[in-house]
This record gives structure tokens, C-alpha cells and sequence, in this order.
């Protein structure tokens, strides 16, 4: 079969399917008050995949994923995504059963902003290798730092 031949797996349809099973996880899921909790849950076909729990008031920085494209899906709770539009950031509410898939220049900002804790799962082709976290201002996105996988996360 030549490379041409071969077809990369939907990576949302592969974030619903191990959402669709946490009994299955390598890794047993939990609730981290200090700080969201993720955990790697499989290497696989070019790309890897995550779990994430979110307590009220947990998120991430803004971000890019370093190249990775990716999807990622709401498992339970509520999440709020921020993307930048026009020099600003736009929030979407993300319910349960709800994703999204992304390319490799997505930058965003992801929040529990609801009572109720979330899970989600994250597909990123290829591996996450480095995040860049962003500023915004002045309606322009500046470089905060870079974070490398194996030092950071």
C-alpha cells in the first residue's frame, strides 16, 4: 500500500471514541484542585492523545500548539474557548458532546467558567513537542515563552 493510499484517522472521531470509554484509560482519571489535571492516554498512527479535567475556574494560558493540529472534545461539564478574532478574543461555549478540530496555527484560551468539573480529549498529529503561550495586546498577539514537552509537561 503506497503512503498515498493511506488515510490519517479524523482526529475528533478519535477523541469521541476514547471519550466515549474512560473505564478503558491507561490512566485513572481524576480532579487536581490546585491545577487542571491531563494525563497522555496513547501514542498511535502519527498522533497522541489526551485527557484533561477541569474544575470551576481551571484553564490554560493562550496558546498555540507548536505545529500540531488537532481536535479536541468536551466529555462532560462545560468549556469555554477563546480564539482570537479582529485583534480580540471570542469566547464559544463548548457543551458536553461538543469539539472541535483545529490547525496548526490555532491559538486559544480554554476555561472552565461553569460550576459543574469538565472533561475533555485532546488528539494532537503529530505529537505535542512544544506550546507557545501568547499575550494579547494591542489587539496583537506577542510570545510570553515556549514551552518544551519532557521540561514543561
Amino acid at each position: 500500500m503506497s503512503a498515498a493510499s493511506v488515510t490519517e484517522p479524523d482526529l475528533l472521531a478519535v477523541a469521541r471514541r476514547w471519550a466515549a470509554d474512560p473505564a478503558s484509560w491507561p490512566v485513572p482519571l481524576r480532579f487536581d484542585p490546585a491545577s487542571r489535571w491531563y494525563a497522555r492516554l496513547a501514542v498511535a498512527d502519527g498522533h497522541e492523545v489526551w485527557a484533561l479535567s477541569w474544575l470551576p475556574g481551571q484553564g490554560t494560558d493562550l496558546h498555540d500548539h507548536g505545529g500540531s493540529s488537532g481536535a479536541f472534545l468536551v466529555a462532560a461539564g462545560v468549556l469555554t474557548e477563546e480564539t482570537v478574532s479582529g485583534g480580540r478574543l471570542r469566547p464559544h461555549l463548548l457543551a458536553a458532546g461538543s469539539g472541535r478540530r483545529f490547525g496548526v496555527r490555532h491559538v486559544h484560551v480554554v476555561t472552565n467558567r461553569h460550576v459543574e468539573p469538565a472533561v475533555s480529549v485532546h488528539v494532537y498529529r503529530p505529537a505535542l513537542r512544544r506550546m507557545t503561550r501568547y499575550h494579547l495586546a494591542g489587539g496583537r498577539l506577542l510570545v510570553a515563552d515556549v514551552a518544551e514537552a519532557g521540561v514543561a509537561w
